[in-house]
């Protein structure tokens, strides 16, 4: 452990990097490759543009050039010589979610922390932008060990001001911050329901990589009888028959629709997707990932 590290991020830090042996070994078994794949995007910056041809992806358009009335135009590219990577997380209070032994936001912050360490470990400069329905948290990308353990430190020990969830906000602000195209991993649960335009912005500009947390009693809340349940992101309560029938339906379909809404974005974007459980294991569900993502590559 590197002596600079605060002693009370060693237990921290010592389970993400045996979290991240696991799965560096599981991809260098697979694949026969490196761990580094993961932050190997497109490997490209925007340079120029030129009119659109048929065959042309829909994500290389530049709207912003082809607004202007003179012919559609798509982005031509050249090769970077090294891969920014920006976590994009949403810290909102519908994250304190879970199955009782670990929350969405534990998840999500394991998956930011484990990056991290990976990100220092292949050279990658790496940085942060956490949210709610406003900026929590930005740490501008940097390299190196002293870099991620500082980000996992504040991630860590994080209080959000806000509990509200506002996933096209944040979305903007992190595109404002961004001034070349980078791999971007935007972690959240996505209960919200005006992100659309704003995701599929990123999309374009960026090569991007969903991952939704989900809680399974969300899907399927257990049936405890007339309890009362609070909304963790406004703190109201009400009472509600979790037993009946329509309000077990009405909760199943409201989870599906927000997934469903979710996976149609990303496969219109051709944007990396991958969905993680609160409930058991999620490294193999990484290691796919990173396989199909060194597939494509």
């Amino acid at each position: 452990m590197n002596p600079s590290v605060p002693s009370a991020l060693t237990a921290l830090v010592r389970r993400l990097r045996h979290l991240e042996i696991r799965i560096r070994k599981a991809v260098e078994a697979q694949l026969q490759g490196d761990f580094h794949s993961v932050f190997k995007g497109t490997g490209l910056e925007v340079d120029d543009v030129r009119l659109y041809q048929y065959g042309d992806e829909v994500r290389a358009i530049d709207w912003a050039v082809s607004s202007k009335g003179h012919g559609t135009f798509v982005k031509t590219y050249r090769e970077e010589k090294e891969q920014q990577v920006l976590l994009l997380l949403d810290v909102s209070g519908s994250l304190d979610v879970g199955d009782g032994q670990q929350r969405k936001l534990d998840v999500a912050r394991d998956i930011a922390g484990l990056l991290a360490l990976s990100a220092a470990r292949q050279g990658s400069a790496l940085g942060l932008f956490a949210f709610s329905d406003q900026k929590e948290l930005y740490m501008p990308p940097g390299k190196g060990s002293r870099a991620a353990y500082a980000l996992i430190q504040r991630l860590f020990a994080l209080e959000p001001v806000s509990r509200r969830t506002g996933i096209g906000a944040g979305i903007k602000q992190a595109l404002g911050l961004l001034k070349r195209r980078s791999l971007v991993v935007l972690i959240s649960d996505f209960i919200d329901g005006s992100y659309e335009r704003e995701l599929t912005m990123l999309a374009q500009r960026h090569d991007l990589i969903v991952v939704q947390t989900l809680a399974p009693r969300e899907r399927q809340f257990p049936a405890l009888g007339i309890v009362p349940l609070r909304d963790t992101e406004t703190g109201r309560v009400r009472w509600v028959n979790t037993s009946a029938p329509g309000f077990r339906a009405r909760v199943a379909a409201a989870a599906g629709q927000q997934e469903s809404q979710l996976v149609n974005i990303c496969r219109r974007t051709r944007t990396g997707f991958l969905a993680l459980s609160t409930e058991g294991d999620f490294v193999p569900q990484l290691v796919n990932l990173f396989r199909h993502r060194r597939q494509q590559t």
